[in-house]
């Protein structure tokens, strides 16, 4: 039996659940239950992260303490949660005395160990609110271009990056007014130091998936920073320990102590259960000592990689403690192949969904497309509802409705002594081992796939042998009992393997089937002379209507709705909170283009000849381009501090080439090199391959 602690990431403590969020807390919870099915011993912990800036803020226009605030949310996360069946062994609050004690003892770990520096940094500070500004909450024109109304880390026009002290006219965002500079002490953790150990950790034993390995390598190439772990007050969070006594109040960023907080939810459950026969021993899941006797595995969102698979482990092995066995990262959730939309309706709310629709739908219906790969998932509400009155309603439930009520009526429930298709049992009985491995793998769609190829079995089995036909003849009652014998057993087979997904359809399958254990060692007992009970309907379709209702409820819900605060941090895809799902869904889309708008912009293959720092510019990268024409083109782009410029030359890459040329302090500028990712946590030249044509156009 493996020992096992699981964690989901923590949903941040001022705003409501929506479907985004809850693709990670049902591919976590089918993952728990499915290993607890398989025999092991498997703790599922959590919690809300409860510290931040956007915490305080939401408090203050809510009129409401700050404690008020994340109790009253947290009481709302918890009750969505139940609705959708998500089993927490214990969910708590990184506002915790756990979480405080955790915090500091790693921070003082880490400081004794000379893993914590002070530097000044200059800041733009809001003289009516009293705070230091986030570059969220920075506005005003773009250093570079001139385009007004940009936020403080990049021009979202030009796509330049820069400090936050160097937009022109900036004001506040909470109060209008204009921010001053105003330089203070923070704390940083030492993170380069630990360089080796995480390039040596994020490529071992499997901890993370390829694709996030790969990711995490750009981040090495660039070179590892310093990381900033502290914000000056006012702040709701832990006053940083053991600073000198001269010193403004320091706060720990709400990043250092909200993963701090899986541990500290694992020690509140471990308190709780303490001298009971479900006792936990908090050491043998975390002490250093113990790392290849337990395994801890975090369910993440792929926009906080970077916090879960590099500072993290990093926090934990510089404090002597034991670091992660695997971080599982997932993609985000699209609604009918576009982002969440307010005013589409498909931004929807947990318990908006809940009050239309059975949560075990979208339960099976997500474990239909997650595997083990880093990509995006599509809800497309036409297929959701084709696929649960398919898969569930018309196969699985029907097989059980096909064949009890001839048992119950003719033979009182009772089934046959013998299996008379025992090859097709036996064929299903082994498919479970490959199922319980895809769930393992977190290959849920592939388990969902082969559960229904055994669906499809059964009900081609009962339509080969007709049992309805069968009764109305002489002498045949024995077969009638043998097929529907052989059916049930099937649906059992079934229930065993969809318990992780649909746990209230399984738990009253039971009641129907009479039986206490469904787990994954009982499919290999057959019901053999097993009396069934009279069946009940186990699971509705879901009607259009039904749909169209939660819709058309979302729109107006959400637009009553209070919006979440701004977050701590600087950009929505890198919100102060562990929550994993946001960054996908929380934009609302409403302005949208034509092809003929999109025709317009020329994107062309293009060959860097050259790539150059710029002299008197720490932001940007100068290239010489060819782009199929007589001349290269110059173009300058704001990625300097993600690449050293011999990483880039001899790459093709894309170049819009129908942008107005823009001249700027060093030079003009004839194109834009696309990018992916963040500016303010990693962008990614987009490279294409050596057999593409320089100056080919891209459709």
């Amino acid at each position: 039996m493996r020992e096992i602690l699981v964690t989901s990431a923590l949903p941040y403590a001022n705003g409501y659940i929506h479907l985004g969020h809850l693709v990670e807390y049902i591919q976590t919870d089918i993952w728990v239950r499915a290993m607890k099915a398989q025999g092991h011993q498997v703790t599922y912990v959590c919690a809300d992260d409860a510290h931040g800036t956007a915490i305080m803020l939401k408090a203050e226009a809510n009129g409401v303490t700050p404690e008020e605030q994340i109790a009253s949310v947290k009481a709302s996360h918890e009750a969505d949660f139940s609705k959708f069946l998500i089993n927490f062994d214990n969910y708590h609050s990184t506002h915790s005395e756990e979480n405080k004690q955790f915090s500091e003892l790693i921070y003082r770990r880490l400081n004794d160990a000379g893993h914590i520096s002070t530097k000044d940094v200059e800041q733009l500070f809001d003289p009516e609110k009293q705070l230091f500004l986030a570059d969220r909450f920075v506005k005003g024109t773009c250093p570079e271009c001139d385009s007004p109304d940009q936020y403080g880390d990049n021009c979202e026009v030009c796509g330049t990056t820069y400090d936050a002290t160097d937009l022109k006219d900036p004001h506040s965002t909470l109060s209008n007014a204009t921010p001053v500079l105003k330089t203070s002490k923070h704390y940083f953790f030492d993170l380069p130091e630990f360089e080796q150990f995480l390039k040596d950790w994020t490529r071992s034993d499997n901890r993370l998936q390829t694709s996030v390995a790969n990711k995490l390598q750009e981040w090495f190439e660039a070179g590892l920073a310093s990381w900033d772990i502290s914000r000056d007050a006012p702040y709701f969070g832990f006053q940083i320990p053991d600073t000198p006594s001269d010193e403004p109040d320091k706060y720990f960023y709400v990043w250092l102590d909200a993963p701090v907080g899986y541990m500290a939810s694992f020690k509140n459950l471990c308190d709780k259960r303490a001298g009971t026969d479900q006792a936990l021993d908090f050491d043998r899941y975390w002490a250093q000592e113990n790392e290849h006797k337990t395994e801890v595995y975090h369910f993440i969102g792929k926009d906080i990689v970077y916090f879960h698979a590099l500072f993290w482990p990093a926090m934990l092995a510089g404090s002597e403690y034991r670091t992660p066995t695997g971080v599982f990262a997932h993609g985000f959730l699209m609604v009918n192949g576009e982002k969440m939309s307010k005013s589409r309706g498909t931004f929807i709310k947990a318990e908006t969904y809940a009050e239309h629709l059975h949560p075990e739908y979208l339960r099976y219906y997500f474990a239909s497309k997650l595997s083990d790969k880093v990509e995006d998932i599509n809800l497309d509400l036409e297929d959701f509802m084709q696929k649960v009155n398919s898969d569930l309603v018309g196969k699985v439930v029907n097989i059980a409705s096909r064949s009890a009520g001839f048992l119950v009526k003719k033979y009182d429930g009772m089934l046959s002594e013998i299996c008379v298709e025992s090859e097709l049992l036996e064929d299903i009985t082994k498919t479970g081992d490959e199922i319980a491995a895809a769930y393992e793998n977190r290959e849920f769609s592939r388990a969902m796939r082969l559960i229904m190829q055994c669906a499809d079995k059964a009900n081609e089995y009962i339509d080969a042998k007709k049992p309805w036909s069968l009764a109305k003849l002489e002498g045949t009652e024995q077969e009638v009992q043998d097929v529907c014998s052989v059916a049930i057993n099937i649906f059992r087979q079934l229930m065993v393997y969809l318990a992780p997904v649909l746990p209230e359809l399984t738990n009253n399958a039971k009641e129907f089937l009479n039986l206490d254990d469904l787990s994954f060692a009982s499919r290999n007992e057959w019901l053999l002379g097993h009396k069934i009970n009279k069946f009940k309907p186990l699971m509705q379709r879901i009607e259009e209507k039904d749909i169209e209702a939660m819709v058309e409820d979302s729109k107006a819900s959400l637009t009553q709705a209070d919006a979440p605060a701004a977050t701590d941090n600087s950009k929505p895809a890198a919100k102060d909170k562990a929550s994993a799902t946001d960054a996908s869904t929380d934009a609302e889309q409403t302005d949208y283009i034509g092809i003929e708008d999109f025709s317009k912009v020329e994107m062309k293959v293009a060959h860097v000849l050259e790539c150059n720092h710029v002299e008197g510019a720490d932001k940007l990268l100068q290239f010489t381009l060819d782009v199929g024409e007589d001349k290269p083109r110059n173009v300058f782009s704001g990625i300097r501090k993600f690449y050293e410029p011999e990483q880039l030359i001899n790459k093709k890459v894309i170049c819009v080439t129908n942008l107005a040329p823009r001249k700027m302090k060093f030079g003009v500028s004839e194109g834009m090199v696309l990018s992916t990712g963040e500016p303010k946590t990693g962008l990614t030249v987009v490279t294409l391959p050596d057999a593409c044509v320089v100056g080919d156009v891209l459709a």
